[in-house]
């Protein structure tokens, strides 16, 4: 299975691709979509749409694995993220590619072992897990635990479907 996950924002998209299963877990690519502050919003969320779009062509996932929780403080900052938010969901749901949501405590509990993680821990974990040694931005490394905490449910959410058909 090929997975993509996605860490929302404007300003910083970390998007990772993985493959594999919960066993075993291949990096493919990670990156991390930056749009420029003084550019339009239309050309912001333009951009971003394209880059999520280009991935999606080119990797072929089988789900899309983003973080649900775009709450903040602050409601402008709130605002635009949940605008990135929605353009990837519709290039998601353009290319045919289901989403799963996943909040960051159990990102967290999924690749650490506990909801309370500090960021550091969830990245050598996603290093470890995926034979990762560089160092990679942030946003891209939160893209690629929310991947693998997909690989990690899968199995599980294909079970509860079995059950509801």
């Amino acid at each position: 299975m090929i997975v993509l996950g996605i860490d929302p924002g404007l300003a910083n998209l970390g998007l990772g691709l993985i493959e594999g299963d919960v066993r075993k877990a291949r990096h493919l690519h990670h990156v991390c979509v930056t749009t420029e502050s003084a550019w339009l919003m239309p050309r912001r969320l333009q951009y971003i749409h394209e880059e999520v779009s280009r991935l999606l062509a080119e990797y072929q996932p089988e789900a899309v694995a983003i973080e649900d929780q775009i709450l903040r403080k602050q409601a402008d900052v709130a605002f635009k993220v949940g605008q990135a938010f929605g353009v990837v969901q519709l290039a998601c749901a353009q290319a045919g590619v289901p989403v799963h949501a996943y909040g960051p405590m159990q990102v967290k509990r999924s690749l650490v072992g506990t909801g309370r993680a500090e960021k550091e821990q969830v990245i050598y974990m996603v290093k470890a897990t995926l034979g990762v040694r560089e160092l990679f931005n942030n946003h891209a490394a939160d893209a690629l635990a929310l991947a693998l905490t997909h690989l990690a449910h899968a199995p599980m959410q294909a079970r509860a479907a079995q059950l509801v058909t």
